[in-house]
């Protein structure tokens, strides 16, 4: 049997991952998180052959958690699952560790091959995902602005984007003001913007805001 960690902070969505889950053969889920702070909890008392885990979670990010679990147990793969776009966050989740990347737009069955084969040793992404990180490696990617960001920023940025202040960014990133007003200025200089009102432009036109 697969023991499985679903974390995500919407309880219709952890509903309906464990019925689907629950419905194939070899699979259990064992735990449910609302958090990264949860899922690092349970992950230490479950134990899972496998976590499931949104990027996009209050406070601390799927991404932040993702690193923590890496950190700590190496061994243990975790297939990220979010609606954003491949394009926006693949690259960096595999890049922390993670073992694939599906987007809650793919099929139930595509969900259930890529656990089969994360558990099998395997990595699970797209063929466009795999066709970008080689681009990247070869060093023959074009690279956009928000690209060249480091994960706080992309993070940061994305937020900004949600039409969120300084001071809620900070309370939802368990950051100080200070921090963010810091990540801020550093967006703006790496994507030669001006304004916040230049950065929400740049992110919906990116596709980059939920």
């Amino acid at each position: 049997m697969i023991r499985v960690l679903i974390a995500d902070d919407h309880p219709l969505i952890r509903r309906g991952l464990r019925d689907l889950l629950e419905a194939a053969e070899r699979m259990q889920v064992v735990a449910e998180a609302s958090n990264a702070a949860q899922a690092m909890e349970l992950v230490r008392r479950d134990c899972p052959d496998i976590v499931i885990m949104d990027i996009t979670m209050p406070g601390r990010t799927g991404l932040d958690a993702l690193r923590d679990i890496k950190r700590e147990f190496p061994q243990l793969p975790v297939l990220m699952l979010s609606i954003h776009p491949e394009d926006q966050y693949a690259i960096r989740a595999i890049k922390a560790g993670a073992a694939g990347y599906l987007t809650k737009e793919s099929a139930p069955e595509e969900l259930v091959n890529a656990i089969e084969k994360v558990i099998a040793g395997g990595r699970y992404v797209s063929a466009h995902v795999a066709e970008c990180m080689a681009e990247e490696l070869g060093g023959h990617a074009q690279r956009q602005p928000h690209e060249l960001l480091s994960d706080r920023e992309f993070e940061v940025l994305c937020l900004i984007a949600q039409g969120l202040s300084v001071t809620q960014i900070a309370e939802r990133m368990s950051l100080s003001v200070k921090t963010v007003s810091t990540y801020r200025t550093r967006i703006l200089e790496k994507t030669g913007l001006k304004s916040t009102a230049d950065l929400i432009r740049y992110a919906l036109k990116h596709h980059l805001a939920e």
